[in-house]
C-alpha cells in the first residue's frame, strides 16, 4: 500500500472585494471620512496658494533692496509665481506616482505635510530668492495633494456623485483663498495688540518690528503650518481606495519602480531653463532676445514633457511585458491632452486673474482700505459658485460644451476687470466677483473630467501630470505678465501702454486657445469610471 503524505492546505489569501463603493452606489463612513480629508486639504491648498496672491507684493517691498520699482516688483512676482507653479507640476507627478506605487492616503499625508512646513518658513526669509525656493518645495506637495484627493474621492463615492463631488473639489480651495482675505482683514485689525503680546512673551524690539512690518506678511505665511494637523487626521482615521488596493492585490502596482524618478529630476532642468532666461536679462555677454527665449523655451518644455512622462512609459511598459498585451495605448495622450485643457485654465488664473489682488493694490493707493484683501474675498466667493455650477452643468450640457463656455465668459469677465476699470471702488469687486466665477469654474470641471481620462492603475500619476503639467504653461504666462507690464508694445499701427490693464487682457486671450482644444478630447458624460 502506497503511503501518500497529507495535502497541506494551501493558504487562503483574502483580497478586497472587486465591487467597490463607486459601482455599488453605497455610501457610508469611509466615503464621508475620505471626503472630509480631501476637503479640507484643497482647503489648505487654496490657502496656500492664496497667501502669495495677497502679501507677495508687501513681501517683495520688504525683500527687495530699498528704492526698488514696480517693475523689479512685478518681475520678481512672477518669477515666484513660475517657481512655484513648476513645483506644483513636479509635485504632481512625484506624489502621482506616490499615490499609485504606495496608496493614495499615505502618499496624501506626506503632501500635506510637505506644503504646510514649508510655507510656514517662508515667513523666516530674508530675501526674495529664499521666498521662490521656499515657494518651490511647498508646491511639491501642494501639486501631489491635488491629484491624489481627486483620485481618492472619485475612486471612493459612487459614479452619480461625481458632478458635485468635482464642484466641492475646486469650491473648497476657493474657500481657503476666502479665509486668506479674512485673515488678512483681521490681522491688521489686531496688529498693535498683537505686538504688545509677542513683547510681554519675551520677542524683543527688532523682533517685533520685524514680524509686524508691511502689513505682517511674514505672520501669514506662518500660518501656513496649521494643515501639518489634518496629516494626523488623514493617517489615523481614512481608509485607502479599494480601487487601488485591487490594483495592489493584482501585482499592479509593482511596476512603478523608484528609479523611474529620475526622469522627474531631469524634466524639472527643463522649466529652471524657462524661468530663468525669462527672469535674466543676459547670461554673461550674451543678451536674451525674445529669439533666445523661445527656443530656450521650446527646449525646456521638451525637456519637462520627456521627463515627467518618463515614469507612465516605463511603468506602461513593465505592465505590457507582465501582462503580454498592449495596455495603456492612449494614456500619453489622453495625459497630453488633460496638460493642454489644464494649461488653458491655469495660464489665464496665473497670468491674468492672480494679479487681480496686486493691481487692486496700486489702484487704491493707501493700505489701510486693504484693497487685496477685500478684492481676494469677493473672487473667492465668486468661485465657490463656480466650480459647483460649472460640475453640475458637465451633467446636463456634457463636458466639451461646457468647458467651450467656460472659455468665452472666462475671457469676458477678464476683459471687463482690466479694462473697465480705472479706480478701486464697489465696480471693481463686482468685477472680481464675476472673474471669480467664470475663471474658477475650470477647477471643478477638470476633477470630474481629468479622472474620466485614466484607469485606476495609473489614474494618480495621468491627471497628477494632466493637471500640474498644465502650471509649467502658466509658469511662462506668468513671465510674460511680469514682462508685458513694463513694456509699451506695437501692434498694427497701435500702440498699448505697458501695465495691469494691457498685460493681463493679452494673457486672456488663451481661452480661445481652449475652444479649439476640447473638441479633441472624448466626450465623458454618463460614462463609468474607467477600471
Amino acid at each position: 500500500m502506497t503511503n501518500v503524505a497529507p495535502r497541506e492546505e494551501e493558504e487562503e489569501v483574502v483580497l478586497p472585494p472587486l465591487t467597490t463603493p463607486a459601482e455599488s452606489g453605497t455610501i457610508g463612513r469611509a466615503q464621508w471620512l475620505a471626503l472630509t480629508a480631501a476637503l479640507l486639504g484643497w482647503m489648505f491648498d487654496g490657502a496656500e496658494m492664496g497667501i502669495f496672491s495677497m502679501v507677495g507684493r508687501p513681501a517683495l517691498q520688504d525683500l527687495i533692496p530699498q528704492g526698488s520699482t514696480e517693475r523689479q516688483i512685478a518681475l520678481w512676482f512672477g518669477v515666484v509665481t513660475a517657481g512655484f507653479l513648476v513645483g506644483a507640476a513636479t509635485g504632481g507627478v512625484l506624489f502621482g506616482w506616490l499615490g499609485d506605487r504606495i496608496g493614495r492616503v499615505r502618499a496624501m499625508t506626506l503632501s500635506v505635510l510637505t506644503y504646510a512646513i514649508f510655507t510656514a518658513l517662508c515667513g523666516f526669509a530674508t530675501a526674495a530668492w529664499h521666498i521662490g525656493v521656499l515657494r518651490f518645495v511647498a508646491a511639491l506637495g501642494m501639486g501631489g495633494e491635488w491629484s491624489l484627493g481627486v483620485a481618492l474621492v472619485m475612486e471612493v463615492w459612487p459614479n452619480r456623485s461625481r458632478a458635485f463631488m468635482a464642484g466641492l473639489i475646486g469650491a473648497a480651495s476657493n474657500v481657503g483663498f476666502l479665509l486668506v482675505g479674512l485673515v488678512g482683514i483681521g490681522l491688521d485689525v489686531v496688529l498693535a495688540d498683537l505686538a504688545k503680546l509677542l513683547a510681554a512673551v519675551g520677542f524683543s524690539e527688532e523682533h517685533v518690528g520685524t514680524l509686524i512690518s508691511h502689513q505682517g506678511w511674514r505672520l501669514i505665511m506662518m500660518l501656513g503650518v496649521l494643515p501639518a494637523l489634518l496629516t494626523f487626521f488623514i493617517r489615523l482615521f481614512v481608509p485607502e481606495s479599494r480601487r487601488w488596493q485591487n490594483e495592489r492585490a493584482r501585482g499592479a502596482t509593482s511596476h512603478w519602480q523608484a528609479k523611474d524618478l529620475c526622469g522627474i529630476l531631469i524634466g524639472a532642468a527643463g522649466p529652471g531653463l524657462i524661468i530663468y532666461l525669462w527672469a535674466a536679462e543676459r547670461t554673461g555677454e550674451i543678451e536674451h532676445t525674445w529669439q533666445i527665449r523661445v527656443l530656450g523655451s521650446l527646449i525646456g518644455l521638451a525637456i519637462a514633457t520627456l521627463g515627467y512622462t518618463y515614469p507612465v512609459v516605463r511603468y506602461l511598459h513593465r505592465q505590457a511585458i507582465a501582462t503580454n498585451s498592449l495596455v495603456g495605448r492612449d494614456t500619453l495622450r489622453r495625459m497630453l491632452l488633460g496638460a493642454g485643457l489644464s494649461g488653458v485654465a491655469l495660464l489665464g488664473t496665473w497670468g491674468s486673474a492672480q494679479w487681480a489682488d496686486a493691481w487692486s493694490l496700486e489702484l487704491a493707493n493707501n493700505p489701510a482700505l486693504h484693497a487685496a484683501a477685500y478684492t481676494q474675498i469677493c473672487g473667492a466667493t465668486g468661485a465657490i459658485l463656480g466650480t459647483i455650477g460649472a460640475a453640475l452643468l458637465c451633467d446636463r450640457w456634457g463636458r466639451r460644451i461646457t468647458y467651450s463656455v467656460m472659455c468665452v465668459a472666462a475671457m469676458a469677465s477678464l476683459l471687463m476687470l482690466y479694462q473697465g476699470n480705472k479706480v478701486f471702488g464697489n465696480f471693481f469687486l463686482f468685477s472680481s466677483f464675476i472673474m471669480g466665477i467664470c475663471t474658477a469654474s475650470f477647477y471643478g470641471w477638470l476633477p470630474l473630467y481629468l479622472p474620466e481620462l485614466f484607469r485606476t492603475n495609473v489614474r494618480a500619476t495621468g491627471q497628477g501630470f494632466g493637471f500640474n503639467f498644465g502650471r509649467l504653461l502658466a509658469a511662462v504666462g506668468a513671465l510674460q505678465t511680469g514682462n508685458l507690464f513694463a513694456k509699451n508694445v506695437h501692434v498694427a499701427g497701435y500702440t498699448f501702454q505697458g501695465g495691469y490693464p494691457f498685460a493681463c487682457s493679452a494673457i486672456s486671450l488663451i481661452y480661445l486657445v481652449g475652444l479649439v482644444l476640447i473638441w479633441f478630447g472624448p466626450e465623458t458624460r454618463g460614462k463609468l469610471l474607467p477600471e
